[in-house]
């Protein structure tokens, strides 16, 4: 059984892998009872924002871990991944600077991905 952090890091690399910029990773679990992470990613385009999605779930998939819902946003400006412990939100560039997650889950912890990570 993997910790909600390993997982975390998996798909982390998975959607790194998959081109996705600008990755965040907030610890919400002292603010928020909705999950113990959010994974924030930036797909170049709405096709780049179902890829990283359908890869991040068939990664997760392989470790074994269940989604409970997957849920679309405006033809795929916003996509969200829901596995309990963490929740993963892929946005198209303008749709992430809409929403502002980041401003919104202010007070959760940003967790450092350098060594997750490796920039180009």
């Amino acid at each position: 059984m993997l910790t909600p952090k390993q997982i975390a890091y998996e798909v982390t690399k998975a959607l790194d892998a998959k081109k996705g910029m600008d990755i965040k990773l907030l610890k919400i679990d002292r603010v928020s009872s909705l999950a113990d992470y959010f994974l924030i990613c930036t797909g170049t385009s709405n096709t780049h924002v179902k890829t990283l999605c359908d890869y991040a779930e068939y990664t997760l998939e392989q470790m074994g871990e269940k989604m409970l819902g997957r849920e679309g946003h405006r033809g795929n400006t916003w996509e969200l991944l829901d596995y309990g412990t963490i929740v993963i939100h892929v946005f198209t560039d303008e749709a992430r600077k809409f929403y502002d997650l980041e401003r919104l889950w202010a007070d959760a912890e940003t967790v450092d991905l350098g060594d997750i990570i490796i920039p180009e």
